[in-house]
């Protein structure tokens, strides 16, 4: 058995957003997507295996577009994301379409994890620091006698806008040692002027203060966490009746609790490393330019995969 690190990435929702797979956004040198530059840090920081949580449908595009090239090069396992997937006693309401949420992805790749692993979404380009800091953090933080040790890595909120529109962001509170305190889900937030502020009805602006540090949906946990996930799921369909269609099961909700609760401690590991995502189309223009310079300045080869198979 593989007892190194394990990459979680969540990859349910690229069919619907892309069309299909084939689209996916080529932003390399030879049409590498980001989450294969995702995949190599990750193996060059140490993870020892990947596992992609995708639509059953999607699955043999997948191993074609992207599962072909890590495989042989890490283990690689898939896993599936389904609507169906309810606890005993619930069913999926009629109506219901979108899937439950980041937390119920995570929990859908229970089985296929048993060692401290890293959440990442598929397509937003971290850079390899990221990799580098959940790896270390993972190998040496199992949880103690009475809490749960995870971590997230977090961003300079200004290296994560874009010029194109808002952004949604998780924005942190961070204590002096360094733990999250707690995180708040700020859907709309941008760049005004030389001000970054958030909105949640449009009218009202509230300025961010410059240097926050927001999370990316990038986290580290031991398995300890999917018991949590599993405990917690039917918990919120049975709190959320009235909003079944569409509430959605977080992943930083989960953590907040967690937090409150007194039952983890989330250590923030701070990058100052720039993100790179495409959430607007006016932005793969930039992500390829500066992806095009990282390959030029030799911090990536111009072909990802030979230099690993060498």
């Amino acid at each position: 058995m593989n007892n190194k690190t394990t990459l979680v990435i969540m990859a349910a929702g690229m069919g619907s957003r892309y069309g299909g797979l084939k689209q996916i956004d080529p932003v390399g040198p030879n049409g590498e997507i980001i989450m294969e530059y995702s995949i190599y840090d990750a193996i060059k920081a140490g993870f020892g295996k990947v596992v992609f949580i995708i639509k059953k449908e999607i699955e043999e595009t997948f191993r074609e577009v992207i599962g072909k090239k890590a495989e042989g090069l890490i283990d690689v396992e898939y896993v599936y994301q389904t609507i169906e997937n309810v606890p005993s006693g619930f069913t999926v309401p009629e109506g219901r379409v979108k899937p439950w949420g980041t937390g119920h992805a995570v929990l859908s790749a229970k089985s296929a994890v048993n060692t401290p692993f890293a959440v990442i979404n598929a397509d937003d380009f971290y850079g390899a620091n990221t990799y580098r800091l959940l790896n270390h953090f993972l190998s040496n933080n199992a949880d103690s006698k009475d809490k749960y040790n995870y971590c997230m890595v977090g961003f300079i909120l200004e290296n994560t806008l874009t010029e194109n529109g808002h952004v949604a962001r998780g924005v942190c509170n961070v204590d002096n040692a360094g733990n999250l305190i707690d995180i708040h889900e700020r859907t709309k937030i941008m760049k005004l002027g030389q001000e970054t502020k958030y909105t949640e009805d449009d009218q009202n602006w509230i300025i961010i203060p410059e240097g926050n540090i927001v999370s990316m949906n990038t986290w580290g946990f031991n398995p300890s966490f999917f018991n949590e996930l599993e405990e917690r799921f039917p918990v919120f369909l049975e709190n959320n009746k009235n909003n079944i269609l569409k509430a959605e099961f977080f992943l930083p909700t989960v953590v907040d609790d967690l937090i409150k609760a007194g039952k983890s401690d989330v250590k923030v590991l701070s990058t100052s490393d720039k993100w790179y995502g495409v959430t607007y189309q006016e932005d793969k223009p930039v992500v390829k330019k500066s992806i095009g310079d990282m390959v030029a300045a030799g911090k990536y080869p111009e072909r990802l995969w030979e230099e690993l198979k060498k």
